[in-house]
């Protein structure tokens, strides 16, 4: 079959996915992760490009919320200046088209390699590794990670084995809950870029109380679930995309409402409130990139003066920017902020767990069932060598 017949056919196979129910999500899930033949990504809303599709609508956001100067101390532009959008049909949901400021998105990642990782913060190497094996993974990674051959696999470093890491109050995968004595401080320049982004889109009562990084690397995905563990869920999710691009999928309250997928490209912002907060939502891939191919301008700016001057963005020093672009060619990070608990509200006495469906081995890993893997295997038999890596 040719190649533009193989393309029509996958296309036709999104739409019908999009329009039947039945599990929807989990066949759009499916069917955006597969690798051979890989996926046709036409059907995917990419609001850098595609603001005329009909589900999308443009959103006016609040300039007078967030002052010019706050918004540049937490390294974004004037609210003003930002291009938001929404989708039919699904309410609260807010989309931001990268608001950062030019060289600002290299700090965010920096502390998502370096600095965050490290402890208080738990992530899930720490999960079977002892602490002083996970005192500091940026310096036991870093000399490997430089001195790699891109051509030659090698042992994984431990920056290559991170997962998620959480901060704040500490998600427990076992028992799908937070609670008050699984805590660390919540870092302070975080919360400054969450409480200006919430501002901006009506919460200005927001409070950065739980974070969970996620790394992908290019095989990577995130499980379909919703994320209900908060106690308050009158407050927004909040999530932050660096580094290569990611379908991400947004469903509906039942897995056989359908689902809309999207690009995530580095700096867009995504808000979930309201009725959108409960929604079931997941990650099937990381979109390959063309080989050879440089990391976004967005991520190789360097910041101006003014925007390193009383705020929360540092400088990158040389060196630590050739290892998170190294890192970033073949990965994405991504940061979800949460408030826990509201006004006046306290943790329960006795933990009972949610519905989030995440794989408790890894973390924000996608399940896949016992047949998925058996056919996955048959797939890459016959592949004719087309991958994500």
């Amino acid at each position: 079959m040719s190649s533009s017949k193989v393309s029509t056919a996958m296309a036709k196979m999104a739409a019908s996915v999009l329009e039947h129910g039945e599990d929807a999500i989990r066949r759009l899930f499916k069917f955006y992760k597969r690798r051979c033949p890989p996926p046709d990504f036409r059907d995917v809303v990419d609001f850098s490009t595609n603001v005329k599709n009909e589900r999308v609508v443009f959103l006016e956001l609040d300039p007078a919320a967030v002052s010019e100067g706050e918004a540049c101390k937490a390294g974004l532009r004037p609210v003003k200046e930002w291009k938001a959008y929404g989708l039919q049909g699904y309410s609260g949901f807010v989309f931001i088209a990268n608001p950062f400021l030019p060289g600002s998105q290299q700090h965010w990642v920096k502390q998502c390699l370096k600095t965050y990782p490290q402890k208080p913060n738990v992530c899930n190497l720490d999960m079977h590794m002892s602490p002083s094996e996970t005192e500091d993974i940026w310096r036991q990674s870093a000399q490997t990670l430089r001195n790699k051959s891109s051509g030659k696999r090698e042992p994984r470093t431990l920056l290559e084995k991170l997962r998620w890491v959480t901060l704040g109050y500490h998600y427990n995968w076992n028992t799908k809950t937070y609670s008050a004595d699984n805590y660390a401080p919540f870092p302070t320049d975080l919360q400054s870029l969450s409480t200006v982004v919430a501002s901006a889109c009506g919460f200005p009562g927001f409070k950065a109380e739980a974070g969970i990084l996620n790394y992908y690397r290019s095989d990577s995905s995130l499980g379909i679930h919703v994320d209900e563990s908060e106690l308050d869920h009158s407050q927004p999710l909040l999530s932050f995309s660096f580094g290569q691009t990611a379908v991400f999928l947004l469903g509906g309250t039942k897995r056989e409402d359908p689902a809309t997928p999207m690009f995530m490209h580095s700096g867009d912002i995504m808000v979930m409130s309201e009725s959108s907060r409960l929604l079931y939502h997941a990650v099937p891939c990381i979109v390959p990139p063309p080989a050879g191919a440089p990391l976004p301008a967005c991520l190789t700016q360097q910041p101006e003066k003014d925007v390193l001057e009383g705020g929360v963005i540092t400088s990158v020093l040389k060196e630590d920017w050739e290892l998170c672009s190294r890192y970033l060619q073949t990965s994405r990070l991504n940061m979800t902020v949460r408030q826990v608990l509201g006004v006046s509200q306290v943790f329960p006495s006795i933990e009972t767990p949610g519905r989030s469906e995440i794989n408790l081995k890894d973390g924000y890993d996608d399940v896949e069932e016992e047949e998925d893997l058996k056919a996955k295997k048959r797939k890459d038999d016959e592949c004719c060598g087309l991958s994500l890596t």
